[in-house]
């Protein structure tokens, strides 16, 4: 009886240091099989949008790094509130995490009686990618680039319009920026989602809206719609003829969607710190970076203290804007 007691405690022995030896070759820290439950990528949107096409493209090598079962899971609702509290609410075990968008930070502005406290009850666990957006117009729409276009719409005051996403949304924010830069009137429509805005757009309900070039690929490939500018401080590779808008005339000029991955508040440290060193790893692996490239992200793959930087960082630029300009944030 005692030779199997040392038995097992040899092989129970020999079986957590074969783990620990195969938890510092991976490169991470921390208890990465504290528990079997999947690790769920709470995704604020339908399939099919940025935040979603990132996570699908990130989620395989995040499993495998892991060790464990990671799942996107889909909440759209509210303007990423049902998502965003759903994640605050959760057991803080790691095992559920939001996929941020940059309405993270922007929503304390447009509803300040949100059902959660966006800089309280989260913790950041990565900053992992950002990217302009493309402003993308109809063919009937004048002029081939964002300068021409802006010219016809400052002889024709009124006559134009666009689609966001909806009120104090990145891209009806950006685009109010770039009206009040360039002293023009152009009618905002507000519409429930990406998917709506580029539709309003190929059926010329609205002349031009302003996404994601992963959103936009497609249709830019077929020509249902032109791009006349990149909301980036540089051009993207596969649109080497379109212009910045800050090349367009507006020096400074700058707006970027952005991607982070976060916590509930009073996830333990070494859990987080695991998380964070896990997404690092799968955003800079060359398959998946090359993959989220082609779809004109920038990987940023930073940790959570940055995420939770920018977001206030974000936060403090539009929510001066709003206040400045007495914008409506109604829809």
């Amino acid at each position: 009886m005692i030779g199997y007691l040392q038995h097992s405690r040899f092989r129970r022995e020999a079986i957590l240091k074969l783990g620990a030896a195969c938890l510092l070759a991976s490169g991470l820290s921390g208890p990465v099989h504290a528990n079997d439950a999947p690790v769920k990528l709470v995704v604020p949107f339908p399939p099919g949008g940025s935040t979603d096409i990132a996570s699908r493209i990130i989620q395989p090598k995040l499993s495998e790094l892991l060790g464990r079962t990671v799942i996107v899971e889909n909440k759209p609702g509210a303007a990423t509130q049902i998502a965003s509290q759903y994640v605050a609410r959760s057991k803080p075990d790691g095992n559920t995490l939001l996929v941020s968008f940059d309405s993270h930070a922007i929503n304390p502005i447009v509803r300040p009686d949100l059902p959660y406290d966006t800089f309280k009850d989260f913790r950041g666990i990565a900053f992992a990618l950002r990217f302009p957006l493309v402003i993308a117009a109809s063919p009937a729409t004048p002029g081939n680039n964002l300068k021409a276009f802006l010219q016809a719409a400052r002889e024709q005051p009124g006559k134009f319009s666009y689609a966001s996403t909806g009120a104090g949304s990145l891209n009806h924010l950006g685009i109010e920026d770039l009206k009040r830069r360039a002293k023009v009137d152009i009618l905002h429509v507000p519409f429930g989602g990406g998917g709506p805005a580029v539709q309003a757009v190929l059926s010329n309900v609205v002349n031009f809206t302003t996404l994601s070039y992963a959103a936009l690929k497609a249709h830019i490939a077929s020509g249902a719609v032109k791009p006349l500018a990149v909301t980036g401080t540089k051009r993207l590779a596969d649109l080497p003829d379109t212009p910045t808008v800050e090349e367009s005339g507006f020096p400074g000029y700058e707006a970027y969607s952005w991607i982070g991955i976060f916590a509930p508040a009073g996830t333990p440290e070494d859990t987080a710190k695991t998380l964070t060193q896990a997404f690092q790893k799968a955003l800079s692996d060359k398959e998946v970076e090359a993959k989220l490239m082609d779809l004109g992200f920038e990987v940023v793959a930073e940790d959570g203290a940055s995420a939770d930087r920018y977001a206030r960082e974000q936060f403090q630029r539009w929510d001066t804007f709003v206040k400045e300009t007495g914008l409506s944030l109604k829809n």
